[in-house]
């Protein structure tokens, strides 16, 4: 492990089917904090069908982390990711990440580093 720091995220899916992020500091729009294009659809393989997800999330590698890299930013918000592998499985999934990024990560690192946390 390393000396980065390590935040812990929570993800909601609500009966609409729709992923949001969990900020209760959150002062913008909800809409803003949903997770869309490929985010959902990796949530979705997290989860195995609950409701929610929560995973660490580091700008650096830690054991047993999945890494994000990132393709190029957007010229208009966000940034395009891509995660060859999850879970030791070829998925090849192309994931946005919006600008709320910034607001958790501080920017759109390289590199986004991410394992589930798995409740004993």
């Amino acid at each position: 492990m390393c000396n980065e720091i390590i935040m812990k995220l929570k993800f909601i899916k609500e009966n609409n089917g729709n992923w949001y992020i969990d900020l209760p500091d959150w002062t913008g729009r909800k809409s803003a904090l949903q997770m869309v294009s490929g985010a959902d659809t990796l949530l979705d393989l997290m989860s195995k069908g609950k409701k929610s997800v929560e995973m660490f999330v580091s700008h650096e590698d830690f054991d047993g982390a999945e890494l994000l890299e990132k393709k190029r930013n957007c010229w208009f918000n966000g940034a395009d990711y891509f995660i060859k592998t999850y879970n030791n499985k070829v998925i090849d999934l192309d994931v946005w990440l919006c600008d709320v990024t910034k607001h958790v990560l501080g920017d759109f690192p390289d590199e986004i580093y991410f394992a589930k946390f798995n409740e004993k």
